[in-house]
Formats: C-alpha cells, structure tokens, sequence
C-alpha cells in the first residue's frame, strides 16, 4: 500500500513537472485582445482589438511588450468618412508563408461597430493584405458579393498554394470561399450540420450559463478555423458544440460541387470542449481553446485529443498565433465576463493579456 501511495505522489510530480506553463506575455490594461498571430519567419506578434471603448488601436504590433500602431497610426485613427482606408473593427489576423499579415476588419450589421447612418443595417467588411517586408497594404478585398446585412465574418485562413482565402461566417452560418485573385468569393455549406450550432446547447462558465440581461444566451454558430500547413485540410467548427470537423481543401476549391457535394465531403474528426479558435502546427496538430475547463487542448492528425495547459486565466481564449520559437500565442478575450452576460456587472479581470506557452514535444 506504502509503495502504490509513493508511486502515485512521485507521478503526480513528475505530470506537474511535465506540465506546460503559461506565461504572460503583454498587458494591455482594459482594452480586450482579439485576434492573435506570429509571422512564422520574423515571429514578430501582432495583436488586435475590436472598436470598443476605451479604444486605442485596432491593430498593434507588440514591441518589447509594448503596442505599437500597425501599419500606421491613420489606419488606426476613427475616421467614418473613409472607412476604407481605416480600421473599423478588427476581428481577426492572419500571417501566411509569404510575409504578409492578413487583417480582417468585420463590423456585422446591427452591432455596436457599425459606423455612421446605416438604416440597412449593413455590415462593413475588407480584407486588408500588408506586405511585412516594407509593412505597406497590397490589396483590400471588400467583399461586395456577400449580402452585407446577414454576414459575420470572424475568421480566416490563407491558402496560398491556390489563392484562396476561407472564412468563417457564423451569421451567414457558412463557410466562405474568396478568390483572391478575382476578389469574387463563395459562400458554401450554407446550414450543413457542421457549421450550426447545436440548438439548446448553452455555454457554462464560471459556473452558469452564459445569457444575458433578457434570457437570451451567446450562440454561434462556425467560429473557430485552422489550415494545415501544407493546405490540404481545412478545421471548423461552431462554438455552441463540441464536434471539431475538417474538408479537404482540393474539394472547397472546387466550383463545381454543390453544397450537397462539399457535405459528403466533411469528417467528423474528435469530440472537443467549447472552442472559440484554432490553429495548426508543423505536425499537423490542431490546437484547440477549451473555455470550460480554461484549458487548451490538441488534436493529432489520428483523432487523438491531449491537453496542452489548464491555467485558471485562460477565460475565454480566443485567437493563436504560433512562433518560429516554439510557443503557441494565445489572448484571452473574457466574454462571458462582460456586463451584457452577468446582469449589468463588470466581472472582468483586470488588465487583459496576451500569453504563450511551450508547444509539446
């Protein structure tokens, strides 16, 4: 009996020892982080921050834990005149392969981002591609065949290899497919069981459900999304479940398959916690948030689901980013913390950050 206690401490010290720790990397006082990458040649780290008070920047690269406006201080200023040319909301960042940093700036119709007298309730949505060898905008993609007023674009992947652009549009409850030679994108799968949410499926965090003030609890549907790194796979999958998915990419590239087609196409690949991002490594491996046990998990290309971290700061982690150093870049965003979930009341714990931790061996 001695020996079977002994033998328990002794792993329960070497699991510890083993653990990945998180480490904090920026603090950013009370303005909320949201989008997180690493350029995989210079790992400089980028971060970003939606149009909500108290505002800043939209887009910052992080210097010696520092933000430093991203590409230019204009691109940051408020400007509702020329939202073209300036950051409206920044939701998402992308670098690829290339040295580019891919900016999404996605102000869904209806919400609080959208500027100026929109009676239609549009959106406003581009995609801004910056060269990180001179940090210049190359193109903007304005997305002028989505119907603006249904659209939530949240997330995006860059493929290269055959210059398209995939993201995730909870509200379209889609995936969308842009051309990024054309500027002409495609909106496919279109309420296939893997892009909606599991009707009734509420969040539980911090020991209740996430509603707000009116009963009404936080749903969405495909949020989280990762490309491997040779491009053939394609991860997605709605927060309110916990099935992750994945299509071959040769068939989302495919113009002639109807969303019948592309649904056949789609793979089950583990059962997950509630995520609300994605990425992928080198191997293949899928890193995954996992909000209810503050944790990030990952999934190895034969289903396998481990566990990164469990750190009780990780509230709500929402966007990775992964550095040529071998750490995985992660914010935590605090959703569920906001006054609009608990009755009015700020439960947000002060400042917000951006963390890393070891990737595994």
């Amino acid at each position: 009996m001695k020996r079977t206690i002994l033998s328990m401490i002794l792993s329960a010290s070497i699991g510890a020892a083993n653990a990945q720790q998180l480490i904090e990397v920026a603090q950013f006082g009370k303005n909320q982080p949201i989008g997180v990458t690493v350029a995989p040649k210079s790992n400089r780290l980028f971060v970003s921050f939606p149009h909500s008070e108290p505002y800043l920047y939209g887009l910052t690269e992080i210097v010696n834990g520092q933000r430093v406006p991203f590409p230019n201080e204009e691109w940051n200023k408020v400007d509702t005149a020329q939202t073209e040319t300036h950051f409206v909301n920044v939701q998402d960042l992308y670098a690829d392969n290339m040295n580019n940093l891919w900016v999404l700036d996605s102000a869904p119709g209806g919400s609080a981002a959208v500027i100026g007298d929109n009676k239609k309730k549009e959106g406003r949505f581009k995609l801004i591609k910056i060269s990180l060898d001179d940090n210049k905008v190359q193109r903007i993609y304005d997305f002028g065949d989505l119907p603006k007023s249904e659209s939530a674009l949240n997330d995006m992947c860059i493929d290269n290899s055959k210059q398209l652009a995939y993201l995730s549009d909870p509200g379209l409850k889609a995936i969308v497919v842009l051309d990024l030679n054309t500027g002409k994108s495609r909106i496919v799968l279109r309420n296939d069981k893997s892009t909606l949410a599991t009707p009734g499926f509420k969040l539980h965090l911090d020991g209740k459900d996430v509603v707000d003030g009116s009963g009404k609890p936080f749903v969405s549907n495909v949020n989280g999304i990762a490309l491997t790194h040779d491009n053939k796979w394609f991860y997605f999958r709605a927060i309110n479940q916990t099935k992750l998915y994945r299509i071959a990419t040769e068939y989302l590239a495919n113009v002639t398959l109807a969303d019948a087609d592309l649904s056949s196409k789609v793979e089950t690949v583990a059962e997950t916690g509630v995520c609300h991002g994605m990425i992928a490594d080198s191997r293949g491996y899928i890193y995954l948030s996992n909000s209810v046990d503050k944790s990030i998990q990952y999934v190895k290309p034969n289903g396998e689901v481990k566990t990164l971290v469990t750190d009780s700061r990780l509230i709500w982690p929402d966007s990775f980013g992964i550095g040529n150093d071998g750490y995985l870049y992660l914010s935590a965003s605090q959703m569920n913390r906001l006054p609009k979930y608990n009755t009015g009341k700020n439960m947000i714990s002060y400042p917000f950050r951006v963390y890393k931790v070891k990737l595994p061996k």
